[in-house]
């Protein structure tokens, strides 16, 4: 079940924003099976608490690739912030500073990268898209390794774009201001007439882009939207540092299974070689919990931040997080767990018929 503060942001986000804003950001791709299903297959587990253990202080803190955060519970790319309040990508990363949470920037931010990484004050990563013009993909991964980022996110999942058909596109007509403000510097003469053509998602890349990525910048690469074990597997010998579960917020390929469902799977294939994360229908502390026991390092979470900004701005992103890590504490101590690292696969019972 949702947290009461964030079923609270997305009443007041509906009410605040524009209809069609609105209803792009809360969108799922085809007849948004996946988007209905996502948050309620984390619901589908069960739990089998262990008794008698030492919960008198519950320790958060996580490592991810070097670096540490007041909790595993973080934030995970979602463009076009501007869209929902003109402090966008800004005031998340500011929520994200207080909360001492991990930021995913998106490569489709609103506002100059360099400002984003400015208020987030700490360690964050970079989403990445392989675009048509990858002189473009280029400038921005330079420009996110001047202004700190400590790894690459590369979005595997989106070849084309997802139509959403309940808005009756693939995206919502975004203005120039804030589709180009981070690409403008970026493009050739050549794109100059066709800017949003260049930009566009390259449907020909292939797993050699996480070595491309790792040459041009030295940073480690994640690849987020796996769901497939051989896939996670794929992109590791391919040279990536970690992956990502998600099914891209139920906005891509519709009735793509769920990231809860598709979670331990793709633990079993990363065999430890790295990290693997995990977003899509976070709602709780407990669906956090499901999710660290079935061997995520981390746990994203999309649309609550989103409302959060909407309702709250800087505010609200911060409430939001601290609703999630906060219920998490609580429920682990209830599970028998101090610490992240003393939730295992044990604690968990799938739902029947699950892989």
């Amino acid at each position: 079940m949702t947290l009461p503060v964030l079923t609270a942001h997305a009443e007041r986000a509906r009410a605040a924003l524009p209809a069609a804003v609105h209803e792009f950001m809360a969108s799922g791709a085809g007849d948004e099976v996946t988007l209905a299903e996502s948050a309620a297959a984390w619901s589908s587990f069960r739990l089998l608490p262990r008794v008698l253990r030492d919960v008198g202080v519950v320790d958060l803190t996580t490592e991810l690739l070097g670096d540490a955060f007041a909790s595993p519970v973080g934030i995970a790319p979602a463009g076009y912030a501007g869209l929902v309040r003109d402090e966008a990508e800004v005031a998340v990363a500011d929520g994200a500073r207080r909360s001492g949470s991990l930021y995913v920037v998106s490569t489709r931010a609103s506002r100059p990268l360099e400002e984003v990484a400015a208020a987030v004050g700490g360690p964050w990563w970079f989403q990445v898209y392989m675009m048509r013009d990858r002189g473009l993909t280029r400038g921005l991964v330079e420009r996110a390794v001047a202004a700190g980022a400590r790894a690459l996110v590369l979005t595997g999942d989106t070849p084309v774009v997802g139509i959403k058909r309940r808005v009756g596109a693939a995206r919502i007509d975004i203005p120039d201001d804030s589709f180009l403000v981070n690409l403008a510097r970026h493009l050739s003469p050549g794109d100059a007439l066709a800017p949003r053509a260049a930009a566009e998602q390259d449907p020909t890349a292939t797993l050699d882009a996480i070595g491309w990525l790792r040459e041009l910048s030295v940073l480690p690469v994640l690849v987020k939207g796996v769901l497939r074990p051989d896939d996670a597997a794929a992109c590791l010998d391919a040279g990536a540092a970690g992956v990502v579960v998600s099914n891209h917020g139920g906005r891509q390929l519709d009735r793509s299974l769920p990231a809860a469902l598709a979670l331990a799977g793709v633990v079993d294939a990363a065999a430890g070689r790295g990290p693997v994360l995990v977003d899509g229908g976070v709602r709780s502390g407990l669906d956090a919990l499901v999710a660290l026991a079935l061997g995520a390092q981390g746990v994203l979470v999309g649309r609550p931040v989103v409302w959060g900004l909407a309702a709250d701005g800087a505010d609200g992103v911060a409430a939001a997080l601290a609703a999630v890590r906060d219920d998490l504490a609580h429920v682990m101590a209830l599970a028998g767990a101090s610490t992240p690292a003393d939730l295992d696969r044990s604690l968990v019972v799938p739902p029947p018929g699950s892989r």
